[in-house]
């Protein structure tokens, strides 16, 4: 259940953002700066975490017609006075980009500073995973910063993956909705199911779902379902994913679990920012 690599997407979505801030008409820089003035910009770091974002940096670069003549990795751990990246053209296209930069890196480092801190958090071998709770519009960025901080994107949308969850089985009981999901899936494809009871668990793994999702589920009932599993024999090929308000602070609750995954929309939805700042400075007479 991955997620593609932001390209065309991405482009889009900054060529929006650069017109939401309308750019092309800054009234203070058109008023102090009549004529082209070659400069450079140096973007830091304000604060220690991990970097993403530096794929819309390029492409904010492209559009304004900079050279990007540094750019540190998407994945780099950074600290306060870190350069990130340097542009270099006309003074008048940095200023006019300048926010809208800062806001793409600062979000998506955000992003992959928080999926950092829960994987560094997660009991043994429990892996990190992002969910599609997502800010809208900006699925791609956040899903590519949850893996520069070493999470994993999980599916990137409906089309993605066969996950069926508690409102589909209140329409479809467990088993058969597990088996139409089967037929439906593509040759090697996993099909996900919720879960709340031993019962609905067994139920699912008998009728050949290959993941179980236990949503909003405490540590102890999230135990007795495994130890259900594995009594039926049901337990040996099959991933357990935990979600449902779970952040880094929790995750230790959940280490006798014996889950394989947990899933959190905070990563994407509540990630706060890291701070970046961009100075300019002339390469020629104003």
């Amino acid at each position: 259940m991955g997620t593609r690599r932001p390209t065309s997407g991405l482009d889009a979505l900054v060529r929006r953002a650069l017109a939401e801030d309308r750019t092309g008409r800054d009234r203070t820089t058109r008023a102090l700066l009549r004529a082209p003035i070659p400069a450079e910009a140096i973007v830091t770091a304000q604060a220690s975490g991990i970097l993403s974002g530096m794929e819309a940096v390029r492409a904010i670069a492209r559009r304004a017609h900079l050279a990007l003549t540094r750019a540190r990795a998407d994945g780099s751990r950074v600290a306060p006075g870190t350069v990130v990246a340097r542009l270099s053209g006309d003074a008048r296209q940095i200023l006019a980009v300048e926010r809208t930069l800062l806001n793409f890196l600062m979000h998506a480092s955000g992003v992959a500073t928080a999926t950092d801190r829960a994987v560094r958090a997660a009991p043994g071998r429990l892996e990190v995973w992002a969910t599609r709770k997502t800010l809208p519009g900006l699925r791609d960025l956040e899903k590519a910063a949850v893996v520069h901080g070493g999470g994993r994107p999980h599916r990137r949308d409906l089309a993605a993956a066969i996950l069926i969850k508690n409102n589909h089985l209140a329409l479809v009981p467990v088993g058969e909705a597990v088996r139409r999901g089967r037929r439906a899936a593509r040759p090697g494809e996993e099909v996900e199911v919720e879960v709340r009871t031993v019962r609905e668990a067994v139920a699912a793994a008998r009728a050949g779902a290959d993941r179980l999702l236990l949503d909003n589920t405490s540590p102890a009932r999230a135990r007795a379902i495994v130890r259900g599993l594995e009594r039926a024999g049901l337990r040996r090929g099959r991933r357990i994913e935990l979600s449902g308000g779970l952040d880094a602070r929790r995750l230790g609750r959940y280490r006798s679990v014996g889950a394989d995954a947990a899933s959190l929309g905070s990563l994407t939805h509540s990630a706060v920012a890291l701070p970046f700042h961009l100075t300019v400075r002339a390469l020629g007479p104003a």
